[in-house]
């Protein structure tokens, strides 16, 4: 399950810029974390933004109340739980993290139609660049807003296609998720994409969709 990327960095677009000694608050002196992203990938995760917390420290969700990094071990598709200092790590199991929009907001809420419209195109442009097989959505939010007239906008596999590429739609990770509130109830959905990954088309949908609950 967890092959190995021989070389993977040497393709890496990624562009994090370290802070040090620069205020989670100082919005003016925050820049965008970057895209951890290469060709080939077997699973692209896309975020909604980063939280002011993550931009601040650097590093993708490092705030203490979301359970990513949790979610990607518990669920199998990570062998160990990283670290958010750790995120590089990913790419050598195959895996990519971009955010739809790269400015960091203390709630995706604040983030304007424009920019997320904005967002959706980028993120476009990069899955017809470098051709990840699986895309998932973070965020049932995100489903509308890739596809305005899709008909699946609850959580697991969907019938859509970007670019090629598998669309599956996992629960936001954030504590602040009302609608999957709870670890366990977000669980369920990233495990059935790693049961996805790792088994194919014949074993989706472990997950019976009538469960979904929109966010």
């Amino acid at each position: 399950m967890f092959s190995s990327y021989e070389n993977i960095h040497s393709h890496v677009k990624w562009s994090h810029v370290r802070l040090l000694g620069v205020s989670a608050d100082s919005e003016e002196q925050r820049p965008p974390l970057g895209d951890l992203i290469v060709p080939g990938l077997r699973l692209l995760i896309v975020a909604i933004n980063p939280s002011s917390r993550s931009a601040g420290i650097g590093h993708s969700f490092s705030s203490p109340g979301n359970p990513f990094w949790r979610l990607l071990h518990e669920s199998g598709l990570t062998p160990v739980q990283f670290q958010p200092c750790e995120e590089h790590r990913l790419l050598d199991l195959g895996i990519g993290l971009v955010s739809t929009v790269p400015r960091a907001t203390a709630a995706a809420a604040e983030l304007t139609s424009a920019e997320r419209r904005a967002g959706a195109a980028r993120v476009r442009t990069l899955v017809e660049r470098h051709e990840p097989q699986v895309v998932a959505l973070l965020g049932l939010t995100l489903y509308p807003l890739f596809f305005p007239s899709g008909g699946s906008p609850g959580p697991g596999l969907t019938p859509d296609r970007l670019h090629g590429a598998e669309i599956h739609v996992l629960p936001n990770p954030s504590g602040r998720n009302r609608a999957y509130p709870g670890f366990e109830r977000k669980l369920v959905w990233y495990r059935d994409l790693a049961d996805h990954l790792e088994h194919g088309a014949d074993r989706c949908g472990a997950v019976e969709r009538s469960s979904k609950i929109s966010e």
